[in-house]
């Protein structure tokens, strides 16, 4: 299944749902009609029973540039230097957090192919996956301060909890681009691969998670991250109450069914 649509495509196939930035010419730097696409069809996804995985990634040679900083410069919507604090603190929150927001919502494995530069806000939006898995061609940068600017997509939240505060912070302060080995070194990225392979090995993975059990799989990920706020008590009765809705489903019997039969298990999530 593929939408006509210019900017974002979003397509399905065995059960993975992915989602392509489709701005080559710009980057696939931020446009209104690519953060609707963007959003449009991560809440997709994440209604559609049918899938299990999301990738993400972009065509031609970025992931994402981020902010359209040439486009956005001629029409002053990055500085709004001419609204007052009232008009420009909503800027944000309804134009590019809407996609970070939909991702709230998103229980399923979130994969970043990312293909090329991921730099600023892109970085921000490479670093809400769940996993993110490189070509040897990508490029990272927090390159906020270059332009006098602070990470506004959530960069200052997200990059400290991959790898670290102290790392995070001389990636926000130095906006020094880095590479993909670099990357895969301090933990940014989960794998790098040759670039004209670098879907197949994503896809190779969205494979093997989309056969998991769907419910278990989904429960997990929510106590990982609800774990950011919780003490170690919370997080215990959390899994408690997951297990007690997984150990309720079709697919806990199918588990041990399968290992005791010798034969591969078909999760039904349900």
């Amino acid at each position: 299944m593929t939408d006509d649509v210019q900017e974002v495509l979003y397509a399905v196939e065995d059960r993975i749902a992915t989602i392509t930035l489709n701005r080559p010419e710009r980057m696939n730097s931020f446009s209104a009609g690519l953060l609707t696409g963007w959003e449009d069809g991560i809440r997709r996804a994440t209604e559609d029973d049918g899938v299990r995985v999301v990738v993400v990634t972009g065509n031609g040679r970025a992931f994402s540039a981020g902010a359209d900083l040439k486009a956005r410069a001629d029409e002053d919507t990055v500085l709004q230097q001419d609204r007052t604090p009232g008009e420009r603190r909503n800027s944000l929150r309804y134009s590019v957090h809407r996609v970070p927001q939909a991702l709230e919502y998103l229980d399923k494995p979130y994969l970043a192919a990312v293909n090329g530069a991921a730099v600023g806000a892109g970085m921000d939006m490479a670093s809400m996956a769940d996993i993110r898995i490189a070509s040897d061609q990508a490029r990272f940068g927090m390159s906020y301060v270059n332009v006098g600017l602070i990470p506004g997509d959530g960069g200052a939240w997200l990059l400290q909890r991959i790898v670290g505060t102290p790392k995070a912070l001389e990636l926000i302060w130095s906006g020094d681009v880095f590479g993909a080995e670099e990357a895969l070194q301090i933990g940014y990225v989960n794998r790098v691969a040759p670039h004209d392979q670098l879907l197949d090995e994503t896809y190779a993975l969205a494979r093997k998670l989309a056969d998991g059990p769907p419910v278990a799989m989904q429960l997990a990920k929510r106590l990982v991250y609800r774990a950011h706020n919780q003490d170690f008590m919370e997080g215990l009765e959390a899994a408690q109450a997951a297990m007690t809705i997984v150990q309720s489903t079709d697919d806990a019997r199918e588990g041990p069914a399968a290992f005791v039969e010798k034969r591969k298990p078909e999760f039904k999530g349900r």
